[in-house]
């Protein structure tokens, strides 16, 4: 970049606005420590990426009863839940944004173990969020952990089964049903061994609409023993049984009268019974053994689960319970210059006898076709499939320090996954009539995607206090099993991230900001004509953006803090087949803006701490973005929705009191125009309020 542009007018003035009170405060600068971005324990202020981590102390004021509720502060990170239970909407710099519904694009991980399915389909329905120490964030390519994940990833910390400081219990109540249960307790059982048991339920009557009632209940064992020389084994088994009924969207005349009343009565699509209702089963065993400077670190971890998921169309129930089983063997070698991490991965996915029925229940009018469900009971089989994901992978990086100044990270992972399909269709629903048909009987599918995604990154001390870094890495986009199931020709996306930035630690205040240019070819585009939702490939898409977080200690009791975003993504090349009539034409929407994605982001908070006494407020903004891939039609987005939190601790007591939506502003979580020209919306929510009562065993 040029000298004189804005970004390096920029960055030279901050070095030398703060260089002096860098180096005055170089002995108490304060910073979080990751693991996600480069795989070995590191101050962010050091890692040359993009990253974030939201911690204990935040995590405090939170009710965290949606990961939503810790992540909707990171600039370049877009989330929002269409329910309020455990689904999430979540984009990280336009990596998630085809998903109709779950998390795709973004490796999601817990304690090292990816929660992912080999495809990188993320549900969160079997996360305990109230077990959460602190959340990690790396943004965009060039993650070791992130197979085939273009988004980055996102790392869940839970409490360790050795710390008996995070024994409590919480009693909370508030409004719109909302209940909230847990129950933590362990300690040492002897010298070596540790035990810890959690149960959480959570439930929320969402009364403000119909069809919108949420519960979970969640249970865990975790087991830690210290072997001989410092080495350590952890391990977990859990259970949740989840139930959430999804609302649906609604047309501009519900959307106005929403906005009056606060109130959602029904919804205008047809489908008025979508819902997921899930059992799963966690299992993993994580060791850490070190030898001199050499440390391996092995995790093998399953997972089986069984859902009943009425969508659009049809109903998805697992006959048999799915399996994903996964190892991960990773060594890390402390060297004179530094770290050299490496390892290999495999995980499979096995989903037998997945079964898809009719809805049992519906109205139609003359002709046939279906204007609405009246339950989500299932009715004739529609379709039987068979399939199997089969992910392995190779990494390994190097983190070179040269002098004291420099680190340099280097590094490469290489995937391959592998799908098969074998399906059987009966019966299937057909948009164009809005009746059940004929199927299209057996079809087979065997796919094969190569992703190498390499890596090189630099980070140098200006200051004590103060990095610069930049980096540029590549990735590939694993298509999910579903998308390859709907259009077997999708090649994967290859997006490629060049970045960089500048990170500020210092006692009482911190910043980070970068400047990133991230083009994709390929990327896998969701389009929705006339309910029919189906992805394709773009030729390629720019995504440029500029993001700054910062917060600063102001006195003793006072914390000040804010971020921006700025997004400006547009497809490059990019033809859009579009049903006129009785055929498809295809429309250039080349130069447009990507949908969805907010050209600006921003939001402030203020926290204070004194005494037994804790408050904190935030208010965020999402601003305008456009509806469709055609650029017709925007939606003004939201300004300054504003949540607070009010506590007050005694001995082992606390009292915690959350409102979200404070001003209870009435507005849209997403909204979108398909081909067609149907607008629709998705509610957010009106206020929520929660009273908590925590007890800490000590």
């Amino acid at each position: 970049m040029k000298k004189g542009s804005a970004p390096y007018g920029v960055l030279c003035a901050c070095s030398l606005a703060i260089g002096s009170a860098l180096a005055d405060d170089a002995a108490n600068v304060l910073d979080e420590v990751s693991v996600t971005a480069t795989r070995e324990t590191r101050s962010t202020g050091e890692v040359p990426q993009a990253i974030a981590v939201v911690g204990k102390e935040t995590l405090a004021d939170k009710k965290m009863f949606n990961v939503k509720e810790a992540l909707q502060e990171v600039p370049g990170v877009l989330i929002d839940s269409k329910n309020g239970g455990f689904d999430a909407r979540l984009i990280i710099r336009g990596a998630g944004l085809k998903a109709a519904y779950g998390i795709r694009e973004i490796q999601v991980l817990r304690d090292g173990v990816p929660l992912s399915d080999p495809d990188s389909f993320t549900r969160l329905d079997f996360v305990d969020t109230q077990d959460i120490e602190r959340i990690e964030i790396a943004k965009g390519p060039g993650n070791l952990f992130a197979a085939g994940s273009a988004g980055g990833a996102i790392q869940i910390i839970s409490k360790s089964v050795f710390d008996d400081r995070a024994n409590n219990l919480k009693i909370g109540a508030g409004n719109q049903g909302t209940e909230n249960y847990h129950l933590r307790y362990g300690g040492m059982i002897d010298d070596r061994q540790a035990l810890a048991l959690t149960f959480t339920r959570r439930e929320m009557d969402n009364d403000w609409r119909t069809w919108n009632r949420f519960d979970t209940t969640q249970s865990s064992i975790k087991h830690g023993i210290q072997l001989g020389d410092g080495d350590v084994v952890e391990s977990e088994v859990s259970y949740s049984e989840s139930n959430m009924q999804l609302p649906g969207a609604v047309d501009a005349a519900m959307f106005k009268t929403y906005k009056r009343t606060g109130e959602q009565n029904g919804t205008s699509e047809a489908w008025k019974n979508s819902g997921r209702y899930s059992k799963v089963w966690f299992v993993n065993s994580r060791l850490e053994m070190q030898r001199g400077d050499f440390t391996f670190k092995p995790r093998i971890y399953y997972n089986t689960w069984y859902h009943y998921h009425p969508v659009t169309g049809i109903i998805n129930e697992s006959e048999s319970w799915v399996s994903n089983l996964g190892v991960d063997l990773e060594g890390n070698y402390r060297h004179a210059q530094g770290t050299l991490v490496a390892g290999v991965t495999a995980r499979q996915e096995r989903v037998p006898d997945s079964r898809k029925y009719e809805y049992r229940d519906v109205t139609t009018i003359p002709g046939g076709r279906i204007v609405a469900t009246r339950s989500d009971a299932k009715g004739t089989l529609a379709e039987i499939d068979n399939a199997t994901t089969l992910l392995t992978g190779v990494y390994v990086q190097e983190s070179w320090r040269p002098t004291e100044r420099w680190i340099i990270d280097a590094g490469m992972r290489y995937d391959v996954v592998e799908f098969e399909d074998d399906n059987q269709q009966f019966r299937k629903y057909d948009y164009s009539t809005g009746k059940y048909v004929a199927g299209d009987g057996q079809t087979k599918i065997n796919k094969t995607f190569h992703l190498p995604a390499p890596k090189i990154a630099a980070s140098y001390r200006l200051l004590p206090g103060l990095n610069l870094f930049a980096m540029a890495a590549q990735a590939g986009q694993i298509p999910s099993f579903s998308e390859v199931s709907t259009n077997p020709s999708l090649d994967a996306p290859v997006a490629r991230n060049y970045e960089f930035g500048l990170k500020g630690r210092a006692a009482d205040w911190s910043f980070d900001t970068s400047v990133y240019y991230s083009p994709v070819d390929k990327d896998i585009v969701q389009q929705n004509n006339g309910g029919v939702t189906t992805y394709l490939n773009a030729g390629k898409t720019d995504k440029k953006g500029f993001e700054f977080a910062g917060r600063y200690a102001l006195g003793k009791y006072w914390e000040l803090g804010g971020y921006y975003s700025y997004a400006d993504y547009k497809y490059k090349e990019f033809t859009e087949p579009v049903r006129v009539g009785g055929t498809t034409v295809n429309m250039d929407r080349s130069g447009n803006a990507l949908p969805f994605v907010p050209r600006n982001q921003y939001g402030v908070f203020a926290g204070w701490k004194q005494g037994g006494w804790r408050a904190r407020v935030s208010a965020n903004t999402w601003g305008e973005y456009w509806m469709d891939n055609a650029n017709t039609q925007k939606y003004e987005g939201w300004e300054w929705i504003a949540n607070a939190s009010l506590g007050y601790q005694w001995s082992q007591h606390s009292l915690t009191l959350n409102a979200d939506n404070v001003f209870d502003q009435h507005y849209a979580a997403e909204a979108k125009k398909d081909t067609t020209g149907k607008v629709t919306y998705t509610l957010g929510a009106p206020r929520t309020v929660l009273l908590t009562y925590r007890y800490d065993f000590r």
